[in-house]
């Protein structure tokens, strides 16, 4: 099919230079917004594929600290009782060399014991089971570690359960107590006013 000249003058007088550098720069806009989205996808879809890799292993390394937990148990037990034969205390190593190979097994995975006793309380870190009176602790202090907590990476994987010193109240001599100011009533169906 051939070029006619009508429609090149047609063309031609259609279409001015300010039109077309605007719809120039307007499409420029949109390939530059375009090129931009595909690259934050990009970086955003590898950000999840890294993620992914370093924290998939979160849900099965949960299950196996509570494995560990046991094992660490069955040691502070076995420790409290002096071994009665020869096969008690093989037993007993036995189990700590197992203890020590799972939790350098964790280790090479990124999964690291949080240290939290005698440590401030932290709570991005521990949950705080209780309050204890510990006059050798400064308060807010973690004074004793029910279970032992791990992060992953970065990440918390679970916190410490800790038991944490509490902060010192200072006892009012009664003869500065003021039942008004308490706000106390000898009727205490009384409305105050």
């Amino acid at each position: 099919m051939g070029h006619s000249m009508v429609d090149e003058s047609v063309a031609t007088e259609a279409v001015d230079p300010a039109t077309l550098v605007a719809e120039n720069a307007s499409l420029r806009d949109r390939l530059l917004r375009a090129l931009a989205d595909a690259e934050n996808t990009r970086q955003r879809a590898q950000r999840a594929a890294e993620d992914a890799r370093q924290y998939a292993i979160a849900d099965f390394a949960r299950e196996l600290l509570t494995v560990s937990d046991n094992l660490q148990r069955t040691i502070d037990a076995a420790e409290r009782h002096q071994p009665e034969t020869v096969e008690d205390a093989a037993l007993i190593e036995g189990v700590r060399a197992t203890e020590r190979l799972l939790q350098h097994t964790l280790q090479r995975f990124g999964i690291r014991k949080i240290d939290a006793l005698g440590k401030r309380f932290d709570p991005t870190l521990h949950e705080a089971v209780a309050e204890v009176d510990d006059p050798r602790s400064p308060a807010g202090t973690v004074v004793r570690v029910a279970e032992e907590g791990y992060t992953i990476k970065d990440r918390l994987l679970r916190p410490a359960r800790v038991f944490v010193a509490k902060r010192e109240s200072k006892p009012v001599p009664s003869d500065e107590l003021d039942g008004a100011e308490l706000g106390q009533r000898s009727d205490p169906f009384q409305v105050m006013t």
